[in-house]
């Protein structure tokens, strides 16, 4: 079912069968368009999480007081985006047909695709929160429909009109925003009006996708099309608090290139959006 796994994120020791949300890593960027190296990233969150404390002052909760699994790296064909979202839809269905909340660790944005397939076939009445600087909503990019430029298109092939809430976007092609305006809930530039669609969609089953290059590159730089005017650590903090109260039924993380900061400080980002991420669902 699982291969063995040797790290860990931090605090997320549980056993599968005990665990309320199960973490994997997609480490996949076959379709990035500019600067690879999200492949690394999941990988890289696991490591250096062990910076971090397991206990976040910002909720008063501690990783060690809840239950999650931490599944490791899936093993993934880099060549083939339809074999990849395939794999990583049957570890999804598992995690799912066992009453447990999914939450990929990326990887580029495609890899969204995969899992939300599943949950879709599950929860057909799911809606789709979206973070992201870029609208994602191309037809196809360089004649291929599955492309991290497109996931949000291919995601809105399933749910239909309506049912997508995106914040943060503020990059895009004209024809993007301008298709938006009719199929999906598109908020540039930040998380304006998110308290008043948490309120609409109270009673739905949410899945929730964060791209982690909706943060400004002051404070992320290590992604591989960084945006600026993205939001704050804390704007985007306060955000996933205020999304957590919803029914999530899927989550995934996604768009650290480590690679990119030798820093080492969009990691550092990252492993504590995951760790607040974790605490703040459960």
């Amino acid at each position: 079912m699982w291969n063995k796994n040797i790290e860990t994120f931090i605090g997320c020791e549980s056993e599968f069968e005990n665990a309320k949300i199960v973490m994997f890593g997609a480490p996949f960027d076959s379709t990035t368009s500019y600067r690879p190296g999200t492949r690394f990233a999941s990988k890289a969150i696991r490591s250096e999480s062990f910076g971090l404390e397991t206990y976040s002052p910002y909720q008063d909760k501690d990783l060690t007081d809840i239950e999650v699994f931490d599944g490791g790296e899936l093993e993934l064909p880099f060549g083939s985006p339809n074999a990849a979202l395939d794999m990583i839809g049957e570890k999804t269905k598992l995690i799912l047909d066992a009453g447990k909340i999914p939450c990929m660790i990326g990887g580029e944005h495609l890899v969204t695709l995969g899992a939300f397939r599943k949950v879709f076939e599950k929860y057909p009445e799911v809606r789709v929160i979206h973070f992201d600087a870029h609208t994602d909503l191309r037809e196809e990019y360089l004649g291929v429909k599955l492309s991290h430029a497109s996931v949000i298109r291919r995601v809105w092939d399933m749910t239909g009109d309506g049912k997508i809430y995106q914040f943060g976007i503020r990059s895009g092609e004209r024809k993007e925003f301008y298709w938006a305006e009719k199929h999906t809930k598109l908020h540039k530039y930040d998380f304006e009006g998110l308290n008043e669609v948490i309120e609409e969609i109270s009673d739905k089953p949410v899945y929730f996708t964060i791209d982690l290059d909706v943060l400004d590159p002051s404070v992320f730089p290590g992604t591989g099309t960084p945006e600026a005017g993205g939001v704050s650590f804390m704007d985007l903090l306060n955000a996933i608090l205020a999304v957590s109260k919803l029914n999530i039924v899927g989550m995934d993380v996604n768009e650290l290139a480590p690679n990119l900061d030798p820093s080492g400080a969009s990691t550092a980002v990252a492993c504590k959006i995951v760790r607040e991420l974790l605490l703040a669902v459960f």
